[in-house]
């Protein structure tokens, strides 16, 4: 992924810091974004080898101070492994129920942006009338709003994730899932851009110029071809990473 590595921990794989790196850098990237709720949002990554495993960050760090580090390393029964740390318990949630459904998904990003929030407000707010909506248009699943940090909901998640892999979280948020890191940004860029769109389709109170169903159709089997391929999204992340990196933070530690 275009990431110069550091030396892994002696404690770890290779495999593990290398993934603790490239999500470290996807924490300073969402900052960068500007897709910020102070500390109330969480992106996670599957460990290779270690499928019942995952990153998430330590709850209470801002995004652009997460290191590679300083990410806490959880199983999917909620047990920190390795360093203690604390996390959010709704993060937690989320993640785990995402990983026990979808074994392909090796990343998971959650936003509370306000163009996300908003659409998330309204019932099927996502409609195909943006070119920036088409690129996710065909995985968008909708999923009730349910009981933070109850294994009612980290199950009820699960099942809604089984559908689709871009995620209005209704009253809530918006949420991502893909088999790489690069991949599942590219996504959640789209659909917030969508969002944004949407939101201002919706305030100036005009009926949005329609995109025919023949176009819809192409674009959805275009799209579902380039979400299969392992560079999905790199050349936009590797683009990121380089201007995260002339900020000069040292996330690699």
């Amino acid at each position: 992924m275009s990431v110069a590595l550091q030396m892994p921990k002696p404690e770890m794989t290779e495999a593990e810091w290398e993934t603790r790196v490239q999500l470290a850098a996807l924490y300073h990237v969402v900052h960068h974004m500007g897709w910020l709720d102070l500390i109330y949002t969480h992106m996670s990554a599957r460990i290779p080898g270690e499928p019942n495993t995952f990153l998430i960050n330590r709850f209470g760090e801002n995004f652009d101070e997460v290191t590679a580090s300083s990410l806490i390393k959880m199983d999917l029964d909620g047990n920190v492994l390795g360093t203690p740390g604390k996390y959010n318990d709704a993060g937690f949630t989320i993640h785990s129920g995402i990983y026990k459904a979808r074994p392909d998904a090796n990343c998971v990003m959650h936003t509370h942006t306000r163009a996300g929030a908003a659409v998330s407000l309204i019932e099927k707010g996502l409609r195909p009338i943006s070119q920036d909506v088409l690129e996710v248009y065909d995985d968008v699943v909708y999923h009730e709003y349910g009981v933070p940090a109850t294994p009612e909901e980290c199950e009820a998640l699960g099942r809604s994730c089984a559908q689709g892999s871009c995620v209005v979280l209704y009253n809530h948020g918006l949420l991502t899932l893909g088999e790489t890191i690069p991949g599942t940004f590219h996504r959640l860029y789209f659909m917030e851009r969508a969002c944004e769109l949407e939101m201002a389709a919706r305030m100036m109170g005009e009926t949005p110029v329609p995109i025919s169903d023949q176009v819809i159709a192409k674009a959805a089997a275009r799209y579902k071809k380039k979400r299969k391929d392992p560079e999905y999204g790199m050349l936009a992340w590797q683009a990121l990473l380089r201007t995260i990196d002339r900020k000069g933070f040292d996330y690699r530690r």
